[in-house]
């Protein structure tokens, strides 16, 4: 289970600003936010499956991905999380690999997939589930949105409260200019531990299993070990083409810390800023 908040398109210094928490068992092998081989990707890596839930490039490009929540899935399907690699690495358009993906939709486990090009102002979602339901093409609007486990803005418990939570946060910050600090966002919006009152359970799957992932961030015991938020990403992008990201990542039961800082190849008025990455 994952959790995402983010503003496109609609915020007076951030034509991006987004939130991200993964979930997953804690010793599922998992290597942090960083630069991949190549120097011109960046994201966080599933060292089991090879994918990655969040990952951005040089030229502009950036990918994000949720599971749907669905009873158990089948092991032998495609790794999700390599739809982002596949399109970072592509020179097709987020519509162009998006109409790819629904060619080979029913390869995969249910799957939440938004796709971004800073460039060409253009994001777009598309899933494969529900199942009954023609796989299409989705261009997301300017605002706020949140995905999680189901389809994007789905009114789930966790999705309303962190989506007026950020919207909160974003009015008090116009008050001094709009600058946000990602670090304290992420203290403030993506620590919550509120769970959903039973009622408010989506009812895919048995209430033992959802309560404990009702919450914004998640954590639980279940009989094949520690499961929970594994690491929150915060992400923005600025006017000048400058992103920003704040990681807080588990680590061997440990919370860990860093940053990354680059700029966007070929953005008017952009200025040159060094990759920077916090010590662990």
């Amino acid at each position: 289970m994952c959790i995402v908040v983010f503003i496109w398109q609609a915020h007076p210094r951030y034509p991006l600003l987004l939130l991200l928490n993964r979930d997953e068992f804690h010793d599922r092998p998992t290597k942090p936010i960083s630069w991949w081989e190549g120097d011109e990707i960046v994201g966080g890596k599933d060292e089991l499956a090879g994918g990655t839930w969040l990952a951005c490039s040089r030229k502009g490009k950036l990918g994000f991905l949720t599971n749907v929540m669905e009873p158990p899935p089948y092991p032998e399907r495609k790794s999700r999380g390599g739809l982002i690699m596949k399109f970072l690495e592509s020179d097709k358009s987020p519509e162009e690999f998006a109409n790819e993906v629904i060619k080979e939709a029913d390869e995969y486990n249910g799957f939440n997939l938004v796709l971004a090009d800073i460039h060409s102002k253009v994001m777009v979602y598309v899933t494969n589930r529900p199942k009954a339901v023609r796989v299409s093409v989705q261009v997301v609007s300017p605002g706020i949105h949140v995905l999680s486990n189901a389809q994007l803005d789905s009114p789930w418990f966790k999705t309303e409260r962190l989506g007026q939570n950020f919207k909160e946060l974003l009015d008090k910050h116009s008050e001094r200019g709009g600058e946000v600090q990602l670090k304290e966002m992420v203290k403030e919006l993506m620590r919550d531990t509120v769970r959903a009152e039973s009622s408010r359970l989506p009812g895919i799957r048995r209430p033992e299993y959802e309560l404990p992932a009702s919450s914004i961030f998640v954590e639980c015991d279940t009989p094949m070990g520690r499961y929970g938020t594994r690491s929150t990403a915060a992400l923005s992008v600025t006017a000048t083409g400058n992103i920003s990201i704040y990681e807080e990542y588990l680590e061997k039961e440990t919370w860990k810390v860093q940053t990354v800082e680059y700029q966007i190849e070929n953005v008017k008025g952009a200025k040159n800023v060094k990759g920077a990455k916090l010590p662990k």
